[in-house]
């Protein structure tokens, strides 16, 4: 049984030296891969790191606690919050 590829609909172009091409080149057939399997393989393993860096939050376990007790303890709202609260009620429809 054979799994549908998804439609490749999409192209990235990329200029590079022929060394680096080279290189790139000889690293994919290491793995047996070609060399746009490859890139893209790297590129989106790259990718996924990046991401995972920027939107992954890291705390202390002090700033754990500071968090915690805060959902479980809100402060009540202030005249600023209270008004954000009316604004937003103005400007999104539901």
């Amino acid at each position: 049984m054979t799994t549908a590829q998804p439609l490749k609909a999409q192209r990235l172009h990329i200029r590079l030296d022929g060394d680096s091409k080279q290189k790139l080149e000889r690293a994919a057939a290491y793995v047996n891969r070609s060399l746009s399997e490859f890139v893209l393989s790297r590129a989106l393993d790259a990718a996924d790191t990046v991401i995972l860096e920027h939107e992954t939050l890291r705390l202390s376990d002090a700033d754990w606690e500071v968090f915690l007790d805060a959902l479980e303890h809100p402060p009540e709202p202030n005249a600023r919050l209270r008004q954000a609260f009316t604004e937003h009620r103005k400007r999104v429809q539901r």
